[in-house]
């Protein structure tokens, strides 16, 4: 499974990508909610990855 993440990883954000495109507008309150449970689903797939583990190392927390 974990061989999988990083194909579902780039297609969640090519996702999120073409939903954050469209004008704040055209967005529903729905649709909002749920490009949000997109990116934390992202967050969650990236987040064990050198990637995701490079990010929070850059964090200044």
């Amino acid at each position: 499974m974990s061989r999988r993440r990083p194909a579902h990883s780039i297609l969640l954000a090519i996702v999120v990508v073409l939903r954050l495109r469209r004008r704040t507008e055209a967005r529903s309150r729905l649709d909002e909610k749920f490009t949000v449970i997109i990116v934390l689903a992202l967050g969650v797939l990236i987040a064990p990855t050198p990637v995701g583990q490079g990010i929070l190392d850059f964090l200044p927390w």
